[in-house]
């Protein structure tokens, strides 16, 4: 199943376009795509016959728009560990990015001025059901659906002493967690956990690994973080990014007005980003 937020509206997408779901069910399920994850499991049992109509993948916001809770995790990928000189360690490093600074496919993000804006293509997991330490080994149930993701990294505000580092903060500009284009659900994967990933810069392929290189799978993440506060419908993960960021390059290199950058993951799509100067 591929669920989208079409200009507001939660809609079902097929071969053909996409289905409305508030007016194909006449009501019985929440047109919000906020309000859907809280009935996801009806949504899961619910079939339609209703005509898919076309519509414009510019229109795709993100597919989680209102998430009571935004988790990031950092160095979940070896490679990109051994890039920033970090020794992982026995808990993943978690940060949250603020709900205000998501946005969905084709979206133009404003670079702020005399900023280093850094790129990080990644993996995001919507919560679909209530969860509190949960198990490993039930996490998987506890997923509404992937999605693709960028977690856009100013660097300055990020790591610039002499204050503790500002992870949410460097994170968290307007734009900077592009997600989408829509939300695939579990069952439509060989294996949820073995996805390839890529992000390519101004056409040049700039990140590529696999899911299944995480030091923290996604079942491992779910369990540490419900671990400590429960899951609610509706919210984020961002599961890490794998190396190949600009900041450790030689020489750094960072995002620019006018340039595109494009992230990939198997069995979902691509989502796309433009941006702009101040």
């Amino acid at each position: 199943m591929r669920v989208a937020n079409l200009a507001g509206r939660a809609v079902l997408l097929t071969g053909g376009g996409a289905i409305d779901i508030g007016k194909a069910g006449g009501g019985r399920l929440p047109a919000d795509p906020r309000a859907l994850f809280e009935r996801w499991e009806e949504l899961r049992s619910w079939s339609t016959d209703a005509e898919p109509v076309p519509f414009e993948e510019a229109d795709l916001e993100a597919p989680a728009p209102a998430p009571r809770q935004v988790f990031a995790i950092g160095v979940n990928y070896r490679d990109h560990a051994e890039e920033s000189k970090i020794e992982p360690g026995s808990r993943p490093p978690v940060f949250t990015k603020f709900a205000s600074c998501l946005t969905g496919q084709d979206a133009v993000v404003t670079l702020p001025e005399g900023g280093l804006t850094d790129w990080e293509a990644e993996l995001v997991v919507v919560i679909g059901r209530y969860g509190y330490a949960v198990r490993a080994a039930e996490a998987w149930e506890h997923v509404a659906g992937l999605t693709v993701g960028q977690d856009l990294s100013e660097r300055i505000t990020q790591l610039s002493p002499p204050q503790p580092p500002q992870f949410s903060l460097g994170k968290s500009y307007p734009g900077f967690g592009p997600t989408g284009p829509w939300l695939v659900t579990p069952d439509e994967f060989d294996d949820p956990g073995d996805l390839e990933i890529a992000c390519y810069l101004n056409g040049e392929r700039v990140q590529h690994a696999r899911t299944s290189q995480m030091i923290f799978s996604v079942p491992e993440l779910i369990e540490k973080l419900s671990a400590v506060t429960p899951l609610l419908p509706g919210d984020v993960i961002f599961t890490g990014t794998p190396g190949g960021i600009g900041g450790t390059r030689t020489p750094p290199r960072f995002l620019a007005p006018g340039e595109r950058l494009h992230s990939t993951i198997e069995g979902i799509g691509t989502l796309r980003t433009t941006f702009a100067g101040a």
